[in-house]
């Protein structure tokens, strides 16, 4: 028996204390008091619940709240799935656009030289 992280033998103790701190007298009344409490937190939740379902719909009262719980995502999973999906458009948007003319690079090739005090050619599309 589990309840509210209290175990079986747990129980056991605190009822016997509640015996003696209580008394035999006054425990049935207490218990009863409990009881009432127990039943008017149900009420007040199914009255929420209702509440909630009348003012928003049924779809959303009904809704699985659990799904929407931010400790079950993997934020490593949602980069990675993002990612992947940006580079899947990026691909299908390549493979769909027509191809790109290819420019000359302005800059000189590893083997050209410069002679002494040429100055280095100027490419305006440098950052």
């Amino acid at each position: 028996m589990e309840f509210a992280g209290i175990n079986g033998s747990e129980f056991v103790v605190l009822a016997i204390l509640a015996v003696v701190i209580l008394g035999p007298e006054k425990l049935p009344e207490y218990a009863r008091k409990l009881a009432n409490l127990v039943k008017e937190l149900r009420r007040m939740a199914n009255g929420a619940r209702e509440q909630l379902r009348e003012e928003v719909g049924d779809e959303v009262a009904d809704m699985d709240w659990k799904k929407l719980d931010p400790r079950q995502y993997d934020p490593r999973r949602i980069i990675k799935e993002a990612l992947v999906d940006e580079f899947d458009e990026a691909v299908t948007a390549a493979k769909s656009a027509p191809a790109a003319p290819i420019r000359k690079s302005v800059a000189p090739a590893a083997t050209d030289r410069l002679a002494p005090g040429e100055p280095a050619p100027f490419d305006d599309e440098a950052t």
